[in-house]
């Protein structure tokens, strides 16, 4: 490897602290979870304000209930899905070392990935408790991994807008005045 193309490389970091922080995020929302069924029957609700609910719902759908009306095969299309993601975020982690914010981002899509997953697998269904309203209308339930895939997914985002300079092309020269 050339010298020019050796500097272009970024160094490889670590991915463990990473994968420790989407472990905390798996076990954040897995106890939130334990707890919820713990404390309230399925379908219960409970106000907390004039804009909150908690209540116990199974989700066999995906995200805001896409596909909860199926017979049941997308339990396990939803599953192999979070599977391949799981491996192409690990993929992508290894690839990003480097960028912090992107592995943060990466990190919060890894750990809500598996702890819906391990709801499917063990549930059939996603266990969703968060229920924001006004008025009559509600917002579908969601749970803690829903916040940290959507926080991730949308820090993804903004990072390959606004941060990520690996893949913008360089700005032409301006000309030297004479």
């Amino acid at each position: 490897m050339s010298k020019a193309t050796n500097t272009l490389k970024a160094p490889q970091k670590s991915i463990l602290p990473w994968i420790g922080f989407s472990l905390l995020l798996i076990l954040i929302d897995q106890i939130s979870k334990l707890w919820v069924q713990a404390r309230l029957d399925l379908g219960a609700v409970v106000e907390v304000t004039s804009y909150f609910n908690l209540v116990y719902v199974l989700n066999p759908g995906a995200a805001f209930s896409f596909l909860a009306d199926q017979a049941g095969w997308q339990r396990h299309f939803l599953s192999g899905v979070a599977v391949v993601a799981s491996i192409v975020i690990l993929f992508m982690m290894r690839s990003s070392s480097h960028r912090k914010f992107a592995m943060f981002c990466l990190a919060c899509i890894l750990g809500g990935a598996i702890g819906n997953l391990i709801d499917r697998v063990a549930h059939g269904a996603v266990i969703d408790f968060l229920d924001f309203y006004v008025q009559n209308y509600h917002w579908p339930a969601f749970n803690v991994a829903d916040i940290a895939i959507t926080l991730g997914a949308i820090g993804l985002i903004v990072d390959e807008l606004f941060f990520n300079k690996e893949h913008k092309a360089p700005k032409p020269a301006k000309p030297a005045h004479k």
